[in-house]
């Protein structure tokens, strides 16, 4: 009996790894607290706590765990489909251990990141399940280097780009709405799921190359819905080939013609903070700088970490958020405000 009790301690944590059911919660419904459900009609009443604090909107999403971590919080993921978009996607969502078992936060909202992948970022975002993310967010709010986030991890193209083919996070004439799934669509999930802020004060992008470049766009192009971003090794040009045809239109996409819109109309500010490792192609760095010289005046508040001896790649920018650029967002994010505060 000793034996196979033993054989029986072995093989649980074997069975979990590997997911093999029951040994696995993956796919069970997870439930980030109460979603006040519009009424028929929608005559829907909501509880009343502090101005600044959306709650829940609804409707409900069914989130499924796609994993659990150490400290008993759940990433989980829905196929979302987008009302303004019209794009029906995967979004992986993620909030801290604060928002769902701390009392005295209960009422509070919290602040949104939501984190773009780079390279195809179709069918998955690697954020979710890569570089121990949530864990290290967690670890950093415990720090003092960070705001408890609540973590929208969408996809960001609709296909493959088996054929050079990226949609830059935009709305390309023609194309799938990206921009308006990243914008709106997304966020939208958030509201109706999550005690977050009303205001852009609560709001912010992390992305990583063509990702990098979709969440600096998105705040520079909608500075009146989201305050700040990082962008770890972003692309500054709008270059797929869908934009041919419709230089209009890439135009008002590119980062340095609407960060010159915000300087000339004097605001709202934003807040945009850059990492880029020593090992990266030189040109990526020297974007990020001319960028920096060109652009960062006025409202538009720029911050430059380099990674020493890092790559272009998930794995260099990851840990190192924590050591300045989660920070220097968090400074300018507001929430979660205790309860009798």
């Amino acid at each position: 009996m000793a034996s196979i009790v033993t054989l029986g301690l072995i093989a649980w944590p074997v069975m979990t790894h590997y997911e093999i059911p029951p040994f696995t919660d993956k796919g069970d419904p997870v439930s980030y607290g109460k979603v006040e459900e519009p009424a028929p009609g929608g005559g829907g009443k909501q509880e009343v706590v502090d101005s600044k604090v959306l709650m829940p909107t609804g409707p409900q999403a069914k989130f499924k765990n796609a994993r659990t971590l150490d400290d008993g919080t759940h990433v989980s993921v829905v196929t979302l489909d987008g009302k303004k978009s019209g794009f029906k996607g995967k979004v992986w969502v993620w909030a801290p251990k604060e928002y769902t078992d701390d009392p005295k936060y209960a009422k509070s909202g919290f602040p949104v990141m939501i984190a773009l992948p780079g390279g195809p970022g179709f069918g998955t975002n690697y954020w979710w399940a890569g570089f121990k993310f949530q864990e290290n967010m967690a670890k950093w709010y415990k720090e003092g280097k960070s705001k408890p986030f609540l973590l929208a991890m969408p996809v960001l193209n609709p296909g493959p780009d088996d054929k050079g083919t990226y949609w830059d996070g935009s709305d390309i004439p023609g194309q799938p709405k990206m921009g308006t799934w990243l914008t709106e669509d997304v966020p939208d999930l958030m509201k109706a799921n999550f005690r977050t802020i009303k205001s852009r004060d609560g709001w912010a992008f992390m992305g990583s190359s063509t990702g990098g470049f979709a969440g600096l766009k998105a705040v520079l192009k909608h500075p009146d819905k989201f305050k700040a971003a990082i962008a770890n090794g972003p692309d500054f040009v709008p270059d797929s080939l869908l934009w041919r045809g419709h230089e209009k239109e890439q135009r008002e996409n590119t980062p340095s013609v609407l960060a010159k819109q915000l300087i000339d109309t004097k605001g709202p500010d934003v807040y945009l903070a850059f990492q880029v490792g020593t090992r990266e192609g030189a040109a990526t760095m020297k974007g990020v700088k001319d960028f920096m010289a060109q652009s960062g005046k006025g409202p538009v508040h720029t911050y430059l970490r380099p990674i020493e001896g890092g790559r272009h790649d998930g794995a260099s920018y990851a840990p190192n958020l924590g050591l300045g650029p989660i920070q220097w967002i968090s400074e300018q994010i507001s929430g979660p405000i205790p309860a009798g505060s």
